[in-house]
């Protein structure tokens, strides 16, 4: 007899961070202000040089920074670059989301449905885990930095492009949830904690298209955000809906009732009632 499926009661709201969450990249309210350095002319130089040696845009923009600070006398460990994290704007709405979102699921699905935030960014760790909403996520993944015997940042740890994104949905879908835990070994669909269809992946551009396209393709749901002041956020948004990337595309603000939230409530209520109906044919006589 095939082993009796288990209840798949939860579900994964999974974030990027930079322009999704915040108008900015990180780096741009944290490290490179400290540094006297403007966003444009950073990232100018990222592209320059990425191009030039034909090197990964992650790579680039760590060791261009890390090559920086240096330049700078500057000491940017682990406790300093949380402090920075003080200096990070969010867009409207996004402090308040998470708590709303949780009490949202408890109303409609009591005591059978759980819900978990994640966050999956190519920024830095160690400036997320100063930020004020840190607290919020059950799992966050991002880019590391090595740190020498007197805590001076010296080369990546961990990096985390836009390909390399889609390797932590498998985890979410696995419970495989630590780095040190492999996710290759094969494990049936109707095992796994969080299937891809309980999942909504919200990002803000074509960096998040593999993780949008993987989301989308097992099931789930994917979402593109737009900076409300930025018509060239709001095209690419375009672009990804009608490229049938994303199911939906809004404006990045988190509040009560706009459209962002409108969309999100919506697809929860599908995936709480999917969750529901397996619950009650679980209970039905006989299905113990």
């Amino acid at each position: 007899m095939p082993k009796e499926r288990f209840l798949q009661n939860s579900i994964a709201l999974i974030y990027d961070f930079d322009n999704t969450l915040t108008p900015l990249a990180m780096q741009e309210y944290t490290v490179l202000p400290e540094l006297g350095i403007t966003g444009d002319s950073f990232w100018k130089e990222v592209n320059r040089e990425a191009d030039k040696t034909k090197g990964d845009r992650m790579l680039t923009w760590m060791r261009l920074m890390l090559k920086k600070i240096a330049d700078k006398e500057k000491r940017l460990g682990r406790k300093e670059l949380r402090a920075l994290a003080k200096n990070i704007e969010y867009f409207a709405g996004v402090e308040e989301w998470f708590s709303r979102m949780n009490r949202y699921v408890r109303k409609h699905a009591p005591g059978y449905v759980r819900l978990h935030h994640y966050l999956i960014s190519a920024g830095l760790l160690e400036i997320v885990e100063g930020c004020t909403i840190k607290k919020e996520f059950k799992r966050i993944y991002a880019s590391e930095l090595h740190y020498d015997h007197n805590g001076v940042a010296t080369f990546p740890s961990v990096l985390i492009n836009d390909t390399m994104k889609t390797q932590f949905l498998f985890r979410i879908n696995k419970g495989k949830e630590q780095l040190d835990e492999s996710i290759n070994e094969h494990m049936p669909e109707n095992l796994r904690p969080v299937p891809f269809s309980h999942m909504v992946y919200i990002g803000d551009g074509m960096s998040d298209v593999p993780s949008m396209t993987l989301t989308k393709k097992n099931g789930g749901y994917a979402i593109a955000v737009h900076n409300p002041r930025d018509k060239g956020s709001i095209s690419i948004c375009e672009k990804l809906r009608a490229a049938n990337r994303v199911d939906y595309f809004a404006a990045a603000d988190y509040r009560k009732d706009k459209a962002l939230d409108r969309y999100v409530r919506n697809i929860l209520d599908v995936i709480i009632a999917d969750i529901k109906h397996l619950h009650d044919v679980s209970a039905m006589p006989g299905r113990a």
